[in-house]
Parts: C-alpha cells; structure tokens; sequence
C-alpha cells in the first residue's frame, strides 16, 4: 500500500468532554446559588480523539495515536471510539483529563477540569511510529499535554512531513510545528490577531518562522485567513456567522476536514475553503454536544455511551411522545431479536432495550452463559438504527427497570401470556400496557448455542 492510500492518522493529547445539561431555576433551602435541574449528560472523546472521531463518521480511515490512561475515563474515551478510528493507545502517567462542562439550556455556566497525566516517556512507541510511516495525511491535534514532543513521535512526524501532507493544529504550551508541514492551523489569539485584515501577514509570518507550506488563521464565526510563507493572504468567510452558538470542537472540525481534502489530493487553498464550510455547518447544527448525542456514541448508560435510558424516556414523554421498553438477554444477538426490536420501535416514538448483566444470565441461563458480554451486547443493540438507548439491569427481573423508566409500551419476545410476566404489576402502575410479540420461528439463542455444542472439535 503506498503512503497516498494510507489511512488519516491523527497524532495528538485525548481526552473525555462531559456535558451536564439542564434548566435552571431558583435556590432552593439553605443557600442563594441556584439549582440546575439536570437532565443529561453526555460523555464524548475531547481534543485529539475528537478530531479523529469526526473525520471517521465523514468515513475516512482513521488512525487515532493519543494516550490514555488505564482508569474509568480513559477506557471510557477508547469505548466510545470502538468500531470508529483504529486507536493506538500510548501509556498515560497519571489520570486521563476529563473536561465537564455545566450547560443550562443552550449557553455554557462553567467548565471544570481535572486529570494532569502525561505520556509516559518510557513507554513503548513502536506502534505509533509505524502508524505515521504507514499515514495518507497526518493531523496533528496537540493540546500541549506531551504527545507531539515524544521523541520517536516527533521523529515520525519529520518523516512524514517530507512525504505526506500534515496538519498542525498548535498549541501555546506544545512544541513548534515540525518543518515542511503543508498547513498549520493557529487561531486568532495564538497568532497574535483578531483583526482579519492583519490575519495574512500574521499566517504569512509564522509560515516562513515555522518552515510551512502554509498557514490558516482561524477567526471563529468569521472564517479564516490563509497565506503561504511569501503572502499574500486570502480570506474564506463563514457562510453564516453564528457569534453566540456553541463552538465547541469547531476547531477539530475544521483541521479534520482539511487534512482528509489534504489526503485524497486537493490543493491547500481548496481544502481552507472546504474546511471552513465544514466547520460553520458543525457550529450551525450544534457542534460537539448535538454530535455526541445524534450520533453513534448516543445511547447506553453503563458506557457512558450517551443520554440515560432514564432522561431519554422523560424527555420524550415531556414531548407527548410515547416510550416502548423491550427485555431479554439477546446473548447471542439474531433475526429473531432484530425482527422483534424493528417491530417493538414502530410501536411508538423511542425503544429502550433493557438487558440482563452478565450474572442475572449466568443464574437464568447456566454457567456456560452468556456468549456474550453485557459490554459488547450494549454495544451491539446500540448500533442498531431502530434501538435509542439500551439500559442493564442486575435483578433477576425487570421490575425495578421498568419502574424507573415506565414505558407506555412494555415489549417481550417469546411464547409468554402477558400474566405470566412478574414485570405487569410495575407496567401497570406506571401507566403502561404490556405486549407479547413472537420471534421468528426457528430462531433461538439457546439453539444456536446447543448446535455449536455438537459441533466436531
């Protein structure tokens, strides 16, 4: 495979972005600062992890070289990109960063971060190194966390530079982009500029100081300005100015898409222009926070994967709409589960599955259960279009599942009478009624498994 036809690597510091959402109202007892009433909250790759996320749901191959640690939210970030970028994990020493951002309707109240973890120098860097060799266009995403600085990194990225397009998305406390990079991206303030009108000779200048083809000072709502080392500059406006939006991964936005025009061969001018309409439609539609919970990362709790089952179902009531809430194992997921899901979402206006955990199964099913993981049956529910959001329950019945969510429609799958389910009692109390709908025929999860069994070894 020549290096043209390599995937987008995406060098550079992750980390996990929380949105806390809510409405605000007034103090309640014992103090004046006011209540947030939350109502969600989502968790999303951040900084580098982001970028590549963005471009991978573009559908670019992407390879993503960040570190993370090995704690809840490090595993947390590499989950919500599973089946999306192909990661290559660095060690992080200490806590991968976490960013929560406290939101009350549409504006940001306050940002709190934690988590100071730095790569771990003596970790091994081989994979990281053969992923950039192996690179169509590289994206650096540096967040001055210590990834671009990694010597045996930064060695590939020399190379790279001198045979593929790169990107450099800067940072004030990272090191200086590596010479030869076909764009680099600083935005206003870290250019020394707010004024568009002296943005090109600022890109002009830190393009012959940085040895880059090229530079693209980003000016938020209003686009960006472009210039090569011997100027001039060339302004690209947003097509629509949002000043007030939510901006946030704007700037990802905006790199990815120039360094995948980059990959697949447009001219770096060309891929300014694209990159700045790409990035006003991502702020127009919502940014990060609208892209996290519409996308493939929206869904199940015990992930942190998006939205709980709990506020998916009350936000949809609070729109008159009517919840549907299916329960099984669905171990070893087949037609049957999928016919019978399709069925169940067309019975109102969401479908939340609720599952067994791993140990309900094992005591329900045997010690030879489940195939599958409670993990990986989340995951794979989740990624069905007719599935909004997949909740796991511990009890060896869905009683307490169902009175916490209390569908309007409670769906099971099988050769159950609705009076055989010790479930019905909660259903009915919160409102709901119960419906039974068959599997296909020939389709059973605990056949499939007894044919494996007889199988020859």
């Amino acid at each position: 495979m020549s290096r043209a036809q390599g995937p987008l690597v995406v060098v550079g510091d992750a980390f996990l972005d929380v949105d806390v959402t809510g409405a605000s109202r007034t103090a309640g007892h014992g103090g004046d600062a006011p209540v947030l009433d939350a109502t969600s909250a989502w968790h999303r790759p951040g900084g580098a992890a982001l970028a590549a996320w963005l471009a991978a749901r573009d559908g670019h191959p992407v390879a993503l070289v960040c570190a993370l640690a090995r704690d809840d939210a490090g595993d947390r970030v590499a989950a919500l990109l599973q089946d999306s970028p192909t990661l290559v994990r660095l060690e992080l020493a200490g806590a991968t960063p976490v960013k929560s951002r406290v939101r009350v309707g549409e504006q940001t109240s306050v940002r709190i971060d934690h988590g100071e973890g730095r790569p771990d120098p003596a970790g091994s860097l081989e994979r990281a190194a053969a992923a950039i060799d192996g690179a169509g266009a590289v994206l650096v995403s540096d967040y001055g966390r210590g990834v671009a600085v990694l010597p045996a990194v930064r060695e590939a990225l020399d190379r790279a530079a001198a045979e593929v397009p790169v990107v450099w998305d800067p940072h004030p406390r990272g090191p200086a982009p590596v010479p030869g990079a076909a764009l680099v991206t600083p935005n206003a303030a870290e250019a020394g500029t707010v004024d568009p009108d002296r943005a090109g000779e600022a890109a002009a200048r830190l393009a012959a100081t940085w040895r880059a083809e090229s530079v693209a000072v980003t000016l938020g709502c209003h686009g960006a300005v472009w210039a090569p080392p011997e100027g001039p500059g060339r302004f690209y406006p947003a097509p629509v100015r949002l000043p007030d939006a939510d901006a946030c991964g704007a700037g990802d936005r905006f790199c990815g898409a120039a360094a995948a025009a980059l990959r697949r061969g447009a001219d770096v001018d060309a891929a300014v222009a694209e990159s700045v309409q790409a990035a006003s439609r991502f702020v127009g539609n919502g940014a990060a926070g609208a892209a996290a919970a519409s996308g493939p990362m929206a869904g199940a709790l015990p992930l942190g994967l998006g939205e709980s089952a709990e506020a998916l179902a009350e936000r949809v009531r609070r729109s008159g709409g009517t919840v549907v809430a299916a329960g099984g194992c669905f171990d070893v997921l087949h037609a049957g589960h999928v016919s019978l899901l399709r069925r169940a979402r067309s019975l109102g206006d969401c479908l939340i599955v609720c599952i067994n955990s791993d140990a309900a199964v094992r005591a329900q099913k045997g010690s030879d259960r489940p195939v599958t993981s409670a993990e990986d049956r989340v995951r794979v529910l989740s990624a069905l279009e007719c599935v909004d959001a997949v909740t796991v329950f511990d009890e060896p019945t869905p009683v307490r599942a169902v009175e916490r969510l209390r569908p309007d429609v409670w769906v099971k799958g099988g050769d159950y009478t609705a009076s055989e389910l010790p479930e019905l009692p909660a259903v009915a109390a919160g409102g709901g009624r119960a419906v039974i709908l068959p599997l296909l025929p020939g389709r059973s999860t605990s056949r499939m498994v007894a044919a494996r069994d007889r199988l020859p070894p």
